[in-house]
């Protein structure tokens, strides 16, 4: 029989949770002759055919190598140096598991120590760990590592911070008392200063916010640390690590936490995943961070070696001093961004930086331009911004479409105050006769 451990007591409270009566109305909207156990399947296909029909489904996807994507909204498209794939995709790396005796993988921790370096460097921060899932899971566990720091138990939240951010972070805190404050954005764009000095006191344990924002404007991430602080409450900042070839590293606002996405550095976007979850903090914190640390040091000959000096999850030590269940990475993620950093170099991720921000706000000046199109917000952005439509975006995108052209992200389906309002974004891989097109295509009736 098989292990579905779910009791018809189970089933009954999750189907009533959901709405529904039956398992059968469950999956009504499924057509009968597809159902199991009865599948209506092709019939058997030789290798052949089988490649040719699943190339057919695949050329039916709106894939951004054959149309202008200008969806960004967390999952972004730069460009990616060929060397980045060629040097990951050898055997040693793109096969070895996570190494867990550290003299038999010198090559792997010693990308990791270099990764950890990059990171640090880049956030301003003492330590970084060797990576994590995502973004998400690397904010959500930055506020619990809060939270254990302050032996406090509420986290506030700016409303800036990435919605499918903010639902991972409800997702790890079920159950741990830990309530949370999410604050909103002022009419500029950015956090409301004076509703999240409200929110914060003595309980809170942290401050989140993203730099830049989710609607890509430029937080003043002094102003926010300085709140966060005045109540004794760790400041998180869930950053753009391209942005930070341009603008100045949270480290140097007093950011306690550093996380983010790390998939814009030499990985593409990947139908969604993996990820890489960038996690920095400073040196005082460093014993609650999360997953694992890659050190530097000599053997008893004198000679360099790399070994893993921080384990701090539930596989190595007593469950209950455990501060995270996660327990791999993806560490080829991590890899590949270390040798697109090594590759770019500090003056080339400035460039790239430099390419988002005017290219961006060429788009948004041109866009704004046209009759009916207006920036929704005024505060300094990097190279996404939010753009009121005549039309509800899902029209502009459908005509957008049309013309070979991937729109924006719809704000109004996370901000139902945000009606009409798409959140557009611009990379170094766009040219000028790309905005172009899309002003042309907005212009037409897009």
């Amino acid at each position: 029989m098989p292990y579905i451990p779910n009791t018809d007591a189970d089933r009954a409270a999750m189907l009533a949770v959901i709405g529904k009566s039956s398992v059968d109305e469950l999956f009504g909207d499924v057509p009968v002759a597809k159902r199991f156990p009865s599948l209506d399947l092709l019939p058997a296909l030789s290798e052949m055919e089988l490649a040719r029909y699943f190339q057919g489904l695949a050329e039916q996807n709106a894939d951004t190598t054959h149309t202008l994507n200008f969806l960004g909204a967390g999952a972004y498209q730069h460009f990616v140096p060929a060397a980045v794939n060629h040097l990951i995709l050898r055997g040693e790396f793109y096969s070895a598991y996570t190494p867990y005796q550290p003299e038999v993988s010198q090559g792997t921790l010693t990308a990791i120590y270099e990764y950890q370096t990059l990171v640090c460097q880049l956030t301003g921060m003492d330590a970084a760990n060797a990576s994590m899932y995502d973004g998400s899971t690397a904010a959500a566990e930055a506020a619990l590592m809060a939270a254990r720091l302050t032996r406090r138990d509420k986290l506030v939240v700016s409303a800036g911070l990435h919605p499918e951010y903010r639902d991972v972070l409800k997702t790890f805190t079920q159950g741990l008392d830990l309530p949370i404050v999410t604050t909103p954005a002022g009419a500029d764009g950015r956090s409301d200063l004076d509703a999240l000095r409200a929110a914060v006191d003595g309980q809170t344990a942290c401050v989140i916010a993203q730099y830049p924002n989710f609607f890509g404007a430029v937080e003043d991430l002094g102003a926010l640390g300085a709140i966060a602080h005045a109540q004794g409450a760790l400041f998180i900042a869930s950053v753009d690590p391209i942005a930070l070839g341009l603008l100045k590293a949270p480290g140097d606002f007093g950011a306690d936490i550093v996380v983010g996405e790390g998939q814009a550095l030499g990985w593409g976007l990947n139908f969604g995943g993996p990820y890489l979850g960038m996690f920095a903090c400073r040196k005082e914190h460093m014993r609650q961070m999360p997953g694992r640390l890659v050190g530097r040091t000599v053997d008893s000959e004198g000679k360099r070696g790399f070994v893993l000096t921080l384990q701090a999850r539930e596989q190595h030590i007593r469950r209950e001093k455990a501060t995270s269940n996660i327990c791999t990475n993806e560490a080829l993620m991590a890899l590949a961004a270390t040798v697109y950093l090594s590759l770019v170099g500090k003056n080339g991720l400035k460039q790239v930086a430099e390419l988002c921000y005017h290219k961006a706000h060429y788009a948004a000046s041109e866009i704004a331009k046209l009759p009916g199109y207006a920036p929704a917000f005024d505060a300094p952005f990097f190279k996404e911004f939010a753009v009121r439509c005549p039309k509800p975006v899902a029209e502009v995108n459908a005509a957008l479409l049309k013309q070979n052209i991937i729109g924006g992200y719809d704000l109004s389906r996370r901000y139902p105050e945000l009606a009409n309002t798409m959140l557009l974004c611009v990379t170094e891989l766009h040219t000028k006769e790309d905005i172009d097109a899309l002003v042309a295509a907005l212009k037409a009736g897009g």
